[in-house]
């Protein structure tokens, strides 16, 4: 169930920008990818997933997210992470890689460059994250 925050959050970056969400993923879907990959995905973003199974948010220039069940799925091998604690969910258009910690609900916007993790680039959870991307991205200045 998609909750009143991300319904609210959804209308916000829709007005801010050209977006191309995917299909929604299932509950089903979603339980069935933790437990093949013996992986917990933070519950933010568990939500988005049923609202957006990934997709691009603020087009051209934007983020690409990565869902469950539509392609592009998250690819549990991807090497552009601190170490192998960290899943990446999805990339700005810069190629900096969005991840989450495993077991935490924190996310993090990765410099592979400097490989290192930017407090400034810390979110408390993925709504924090989605909240923050029209700043982040410069769009509008």
């Amino acid at each position: 169930m998609i909750s009143d925050e991300l319904k609210e959050i959804i209308g916000r970056i829709k007005a801010q920008g050209k977006m191309s969400f995917l299909e929604s993923a299932t509950e089903e879907q979603i339980a069935k990818f933790e437990r093949e990959n013996d992986v917990r995905l933070p519950e933010k973003y568990k939500e988005w997933l049923q609202y957006s199974d990934g997709g691009d948010l603020y087009l051209p220039a934007g983020v690409q997210l990565c869902g469950v069940a539509h392609k592009p799925l998250i690819d549990l091998e991807d090497y552009d992470r601190p170490d192998d604690n960290f899943i990446v969910v999805g990339a700005l258009a810069s190629g900096a890689p969005v991840l989450f910690k495993k077991n935490e609900e924190k996310f993090f916007i990765y410099d592979h460059e400097s490989q290192e993790l930017d407090d400034e680039l810390t979110y408390d959870n993925f709504f924090a994250l989605i909240n923050d991307l029209y700043d982040l991205l410069g769009i509008g200045e």
